[in-house]
């Protein structure tokens, strides 16, 4: 199966990315088995610990979906524990300029490949075709580093952020982007409109694929139709969506039933046993 960096690597691959905020193998497993080219699990804003992210990570085998973790902050203890869950990349937050770019990367590679991560990958190379001392030559060039366009600090200095070596992707994240500008949730304020266009520049210049929300079909045509290259939702919010769709089908009145299954045609019934 292609992992996720040659997925990226391949300008006419468009791909779903899943952010899994609810922690549970369960749902992690639900996601990859779905067709999703990524899931995220969230140790930023999730209640997601350290055990239950092992059992999430370990949930994507065998599918199609490559499993990254998005960390809380840039921070090599957290960065090194997670990889070596087994994880297939990072995607950090709040990155601001180039310099955060630079640690980010460095903490995810090992001394020998310019970084400073800390060897011990006793559970993480179960994951991989690899014996114990053979992981890192293995595994560190499928490793992706994703990063968060977030701030206003990252839009001024989006240009020297792209042009840091070792960053796979992007993803513009808008919720906190327009919090961050003081229009939270105005995604069509000139302003917040204005930075996007800055970073969708900076990201085509540089030839790094870019990713963004998109909770609808018409959201996912509007960011392809933009060069972005992947589209991201939420487990709890897609899941909230369906149960409010659900729950308003029940409080519909009689009659719309009525003329629903009517214009259906006939309609076939289901007996249930007492």
């Amino acid at each position: 199966m292609p992992s996720f960096k040659s997925k990226l690597a391949d300008p006419s691959i468009r791909m779903s990315m899943h952010v899994n905020v609810i922690p549970s193998a369960v749902t992690t497993q639900a996601i990859a088995a779905s067709g999703a080219d990524v899931v995220v699990i969230d140790r930023e804003h999730g209640a997601v610990d350290y055990g239950t992210c092992h059992a999430m990570i370990a949930a994507t085998q065998g599918t199609d979906c490559a499993p990254v973790v998005r960390v809380s902050e840039i921070a090599d203890p957290e960065v090194k524990r997670v990889l070596d869950l087994g994880a297939e990349g990072i995607i950090f937050p709040l990155v601001r300029n180039a310099e955060d770019v630079r640690r980010a990367v460095a903490s995810m590679r090992y001394p020998g490949s310019m970084g400073t991560r800390g060897f011990g990958p006793f559970i993480a190379h179960s994951r991989w075709p690899a014996d114990m001392m053979s992981y890192a030559r293995t595994i560190e060039d499928r490793l992706t580093c994703g990063i968060l366009i977030e701030t206003v600090e990252a839009v001024a200095n989006i240009d020297a952020i792209v042009a840091e070596e070792g960053i796979d992707y992007m993803i513009l994240a808008a919720f906190d982007l327009s919090a961050t500008m003081g229009i939270p949730g105005q995604f069509d304020h000139p302003q917040f409109v204005k930075a996007c266009a800055k970073v969708e520049q900076a990201a085509r210049g540089a030839g790094v694929p870019l990713g963004g929300i998109a909770m609808t079909e018409e959201d996912a045509a509007e960011r392809f139709a933009a060069g972005y290259r992947i589209i991201s939702g939420f487990d709890v919010l897609h899941l909230k969506a369906k149960v409010a769709q659900t729950a308003a089908w029940a409080r519909r009145p009689a009659s719309v039933h009525a003329f629903v299954a009517d214009a259906k045609g006939p309609q076939h019934s289901l007996t249930v046993p007492h």
